[in-house]
C-alpha cells in the first residue's frame, strides 16, 4: 500500500514538473490524471508482484532486489505501452511516463531501504511466548531459522512443561516462576504459541482464559505454521486439528468463482500462447523422432484417473522398462528442445486443454502418477487429503519448493497442498497466479 502511494505521489509530482510553466494546460491535465495515474500504479506494482518482490520468505539480495526491480519495470514499461495502444485516452504523455517511472523507481528503493531497517527492528514485531520446550517447540527453530522466516514476531523465549523433556537450548529457556499470565504481562507478551509434546493434563487452561481475557492472543503450534510458514507441519497434526480450524471452502459460490477464474485464466493464456505452442511442435518435431505431443495417466479431484497431454521433451524410450521414475536434475533422458522446454514450462501449455475440459484446474496441487500416488499413500500421512480438489497448472506447492524426485520431497511439498487446500480463495489463487510469472522468468524448481 505504501508502495501504490508513493508511485501515484511521484506521477503527480512529474506531470506537476511537466506543466507547471502552462498553468492553464496543467488545469486540464489534472483533472484527467487519477484514473491514469491509477492505472500507471497498477501496471508497475502488479509487475513487481509478478517478479516475486512481495514474498517475504524468498532470500533477496541486493543484486536479486536489483534485477527484480528493473525487470518489473520494463515489464510493466511494457505492458503500459500496449495499454495505451488499445486505451489511446489512458495516454499520460513520453514525458511525465518517463519521469514518472525514474522518480518511481527511486522512491521505491528508498522506501525499500527504510522498510528493511524497520523489519529487522524486533520493536516492530509481535512478541511471542512458546509454552514447551521439546521436540515440537524446537520445530520452530528448525523450520523458520531465517530472518525472513521471522519478520512478523519475536521469540522472547520458551517456558518448559513441567515433566517433559526439554529439547530447546538453555539459553532459550524460561522459568515460569509465577503463573503464566503475569509472566506474559512482565514480559510484554502479544501471543503464548501453544507447543507442548504431551497436551494431556499439561495445559493450564485457567491460565490461558486468562491471557486472553487481558487481550493476549493463545495460538496452537499447528496454527502458528500454518499462519507463518504458509503450510501444514504435518508430524504435529491431527485430524481433529484439520476438522475443526476451519478452511476447506467447497461451497457453490467458491466451486463457481473457481470453474470461472479457469477459464478466464486459460482462454486468455491460450490465445497469448498459441504462436509459442506451434513453434515449440515444430521444434520437438524437428529436434527428435517420435510424437509431438506425449499422454500420460495422473490422478485428479478424489483420486479419478485422467489423461494429461504434455510437449514431449524426453526420448520415446525414456521407459522402456515399464516402471515408473521421477526426472532427476540434468536427466539424460531429455532432449535438448526438452530440456529447455521443461526449464520454461512450455511443454505444459497443452494442459490448458485439460483445465478448459474441467479435469485439472488453472491453480492447485500437481498431478501426479497413479504409481506415485499408491507409494505416497501408504508412506505420508495425509498425502490424499490433496485429492479433495482438481489439480493444477501450477500450485502453491510448486511456488514454495523445487521439483519432487523422491518420498522426502513429496512430504514437504505435501506441507504446502495441505495448505492450499484448506485455505484456496479466488483471491489465493490470482496470488499464485501472479508469482508463477516470476517462476517462469526465473527457472525456479523445473528439471
Amino acid at each position: 500500500m505504501i508502495e501504490i502511494l508513493l508511485v501515484l505521489a511521484c506521477i503527480w509530482f512529474a506531470a506537476w514538473l511537466r506543466f507547471y510553466s502552462t498553468p492553464e494546460e496543467h488545469l486540464d491535465y489534472m483533472a484527467d490524471l487519477p484514473l491514469r495515474a491509477a492505472l500507471i500504479a497498477i501496471c508497475l506494482i502488479g509487475a513487481m508482484f509478478s517478479f516475486g518482490l512481495y514474498q517475504p520468505h524468498v532470500r533477496q539480495g541486493r543484486f536479486d532486489f536489483a534485477l527484480r526491480l528493473f525487470a518489473s519495470f520494463i515489464f510493466g514499461g511494457v505492458l503500459l505501452t500496449v495499454l495505451y495502444y488499445l486505451l489511446p485516452f489512458l495516454y499520460v504523455g513520453r514525458g511525465v511516463l518517463s519521469l514518472s517511472l525514474l522518480l518511481s523507481l527511486c522512491a521505491i528503493v528508498i522506501a525499500r531501504e527504510i522498510h528493511e531497517k524497520l523489519a529487522t527492528s524486533d520493536l516492530m514485531k509481535q512478541r511471542l511466548l512458546v509454552y514447551g520446550a521439546g521436540e515440537n517447540a524446537e520445530l520452530i527453530n528448525q523450520h523458520m531459522r531465517r530472518a525472513s522466516d521471522r519478520r512478523a514476531f519475536f521469540i522472547v523465549g520458551f517456558v518448559p512443561v513441567p515433566g517433559q523433556r526439554k529439547s530447546v537450548e538453555q539459553s532459550k529457556l524460561l522459568e515460569a516462576t509465577t503463573n503464566l499470565l503475569e509472566l506474559a504481562i512482565s514480559l510484554n507478551i502479544d501471543e503464548i504459541v501453544m507447543a507442548a509434546d504431551e497436551r494431556r493434563g499439561a495445559i493450564p487452561m485457567e491460565d490461558m482464559l486468562a491471557c486472553v481475557q487481558r487481550g493476549i492472543v493463545v495460538t496452537d503450534l499447528s496454527s502458528f505454521f500454518e499462519r507463518e510458514a504458509g503450510k501444514v507441519q504435518l508430524n504435529i497434526v491431527d485430524p481433529s486439528w484439520l476438522v475443526f480450524s476451519g478452511g476447506f471452502d467447497y461451497s457453490t459460490p467458491r466451486r463457481i468463482s473457481k470453474r470461472f477464474f479457469d477459464l478466464v485464466a486459460a482462454s486468455t493464456l491460450t490465445l497469448l500462447t498459441w504462436p509459442l505452442m506451434l513453434l515449440t511442435a515444430v521444434l520437438v518435431k524437428l529436434d527428435s523422432p517420435g510424437p509431438v505431443l506425449y499422454r500420460q495417466v495422473r490422478v485428479g479431484e478424489y483420486g479419478r484417473h485422467f489423461e494429461i497431454v504434455k510437449f514431449r521433451s524426453m526420448r520415446c524410450d525414456a521407459e522402456r522398462d515399464g516402471v515408473a521414475r521421477w526426472a532427476s536434475a540434468n536427466d539424460d533422458r531429455s532432449t535438448r528442445v526438452g530440456r529447455f522446454i521443461r526449464k520454461t514450462r512450455l511443454d505444459e501449455l497443452p494442459q490448458l486443454l485439460m483445465v478448459l475440459r474441467g479435469d485439472m484446474s488453472f491453480v492447485g496441487p500437481r498431478p501426479e502418477r497413479p504409481q506415485f500416488v499408491d507409494m505416497l499413500n501408504n508412506e505420508i500421512r495425509y498425502y490424499d487429503v490433496r485429492h479433495s480438489v482438481k489439480p493444477g497448472l501450477t500450485g502453491w506447492a510448486q511456488l514454495r519448493y523445487p521439483y519432487g524426485a523422491s518420498v522426502q520431497d513429496a512430504d514437504e511439498k505435501l506441507k504446502y497442498d495441505l495448505f492450499y487446500v484448506k485455505n484456496h480463495a479466488l483471491l489465493f489463487d490470482l496470488t499464485i497466479l501472479m508469482q508463477t510469472v516470476e517462476v517462469v522468468i526465473f527457472g525456479r524448481g523445473a528439471r
